[in-house]
Parts: C-alpha cells; sequence; structure tokens
C-alpha cells in the first residue's frame, strides 16, 4: 500500500486552524498566524484534514517508497 502524506496549498491557506485541531498526529502547525505547515515525519496520511478543510486546499498525495 502507497503511503500518503497531507500538503497544504500555502498560497490559498488562510490559517485557520481547522486542520490543526483535527489532526491526531499533530503533525500541522501554523507558524506566525501566516498558513498551515504539514510535518512529512508526523503526518500519516489519515485524510481528516483533507475532510476538515472548508476551502478544500488540503490533498494527500502519494509517497513515493
Amino acid at each position: 500500500m502507497a503511503k500518503r502524506k497531507a500538503t497544504v496549498s500555502i498560497r490559498e491557506c488562510v490559517a485557520c486552524g481547522c486542520c490543526m485541531k483535527v489532526c491526531p498526529m499533530g503533525a500541522i502547525r501554523i507558524p506566525k498566524g501566516i498558513y498551515a505547515e504539514v510535518d512529512p515525519a508526523r503526518c500519516v496520511g489519515c485524510g481528516k484534514c483533507v475532510k476538515e478543510c472548508p476551502a478544500s486546499i488540503i490533498s494527500l498525495e502519494v509517497i513515493a517508497p
């Protein structure tokens, strides 16, 4: 099974924090309140942030093995 990681379109992110609140791994942070960043080392690709984002600007990307 391919591994997935969340990615944020930082140009469109408004730093609302919805994704950060639902991430079970604490992989998302909002540095300086500008946009959300995903820590790929902590992200497990569950997709909860994708579903929660009101702007639909988070996606799951397949990571090559």
